[in-house]
């Protein structure tokens, strides 16, 4: 993941609308939040989003914003309690999963202890499957066999690279469309392409090549965007 530490987009959840009117718990999670944040030297960059759902639900409007946000700025999500995201540990995963970092400020270490521990015991297996691979080499080169040139049914190494560039162009349109609407909003104002991009970059939105905006970085998304 490529988010920039001290960036965060909060994300506020109440299970009830009589919670969300009276700001019962609300008022709690935003000081818990405020005071993780300071404590990392950080800082928020966007209004907070707030949802008011249950945690059995995991169609959320305001955190889908959220998550977008953080792809688009870099941001790290940050909640108060772990479970204001969900209890649900699936759902965690496929969040997880849209390469935005987030942290809960009464469990930091969440990441780790939860939903990293499929991602530690998939390294695991990959290390193994590496040092299997390497032994299993070494053993056929002392029994003089010849390693090395593309042998039938061998991966095609040009495919690979060409199959890694759709995934950079994939990647990059992934990040056009996060950033589509701020991009369209400013267009929309009639500012120049210069303006524009110190817009974006002065709102932390990360180009789709994932560096600052240029003029023209912003008539080549215009571009793309139609």
């Amino acid at each position: 993941m490529s988010q920039e530490a001290g960036k965060y987009v909060a994300y506020l959840r109440v299970s009830t609308a009589r919670q969300g009117r009276s700001g019962l718990g609300m008022e709690a999670q935003r000081e818990a939040v405020q005071r993780f944040v300071a404590s990392r030297s950080g800082r928020i960059i966007a209004p907070e989003y707030v949802e008011v759902e249950s945690g059995k639900v995991n169609t959320r409007p305001e955190l889908d914003k959220a998550v977008k946000r953080c792809r688009a700025t870099g941001a790290t999500l940050v909640v108060a309690k772990l479970d204001r995201l969900s209890r649900n540990v699936a759902f965690l995963m496929t969040l997880r999963d849209s390469g935005v970092a987030f942290v809960a400020a009464d469990l930091p270490e969440a990441n780790t202890m939860t939903v990293g521990v499929m991602a530690v015991v998939a390294q695991h297996e990959r290390e193994a499957i590496s040092v299997r691979t390497k032994a299993a080499l070494a053993a056929a080169k002392r029994r003089g066999t010849k390693l090395g040139g593309r042998r039938k049914g061998a991966p095609n190494i040009k495919r690979w690279q060409r199959d890694g560039v759709a995934a950079a162009q994939a990647k990059a349109a992934e990040r056009l469309a996060d950033v589509a609407d701020y991009l369209r909003g400013h267009i929309a104002q009639g500012l120049s392409l210069n303006a524009i991009a110190r817009r974006l970059n002065d709102d932390h939105v990360r180009s789709p090549r994932g560096g600052s905006w240029t003029a023209t970085a912003v008539r080549r998304a215009a571009a793309r965007l139609g």
